[in-house]
């Protein structure tokens, strides 16, 4: 009787693909929490639509100075809690208020965030970020 032993030139006649597919398995759940979570984080906004134009809108323009300094349709607001105050104030006024932050590319994001914040905080919750467009080639 001859014992025949496995040779290690011979070629595999199967794969086993179980891992692979656990492995595949894992990615897409990881793909899937996290691409949740990135949509969670965003910041909603609120972008004007055109339409016919007979409704009037009033929008308060919001600037962001790269020192931080804070222009409210062109006045200064300082202090902590003034832009909250007067836009709680100004919704009172107009319910339908909108907002548009600018800010320089040179501003500081907790700049802009915190203004950001503080409209949410008085309940201003429709706002928009100018921008200047780009040229087309």
């Amino acid at each position: 009787m001859a014992l025949s032993e496995p040779r290690d030139d011979e070629a595999f006649t199967s794969i086993n693909v179980t891992p692979l597919v656990d492995i595949m398995l894992v990615l897409l759940v990881v793909f899937m929490v996290t691409a949740r979570l990135i949509s969670q984080s965003s910041v909603p906004l609120d972008l004007p639509r055109a339409a016919s134009g007979n409704v009037e809108q009033t929008v308060w323009n919001v600037a962001v100075a790269p020192g931080g300094e804070t222009r409210v349709n062109g006045e200064v607001v300082s202090g902590k809690g003034t832009l909250r105050q007067r836009a709680r104030a100004a919704l009172e006024r107009t319910p339908e208020l909108r907002a548009v932050i600018a800010a320089s590319r040179h501003t500081e994001h907790g700049a802009v965030v915190t203004v950001l914040d503080e409209l949410r905080q008085a309940g201003l919750l429709r706002v928009a970020f100018a921008v200047d467009p780009e040229d087309a080639p």
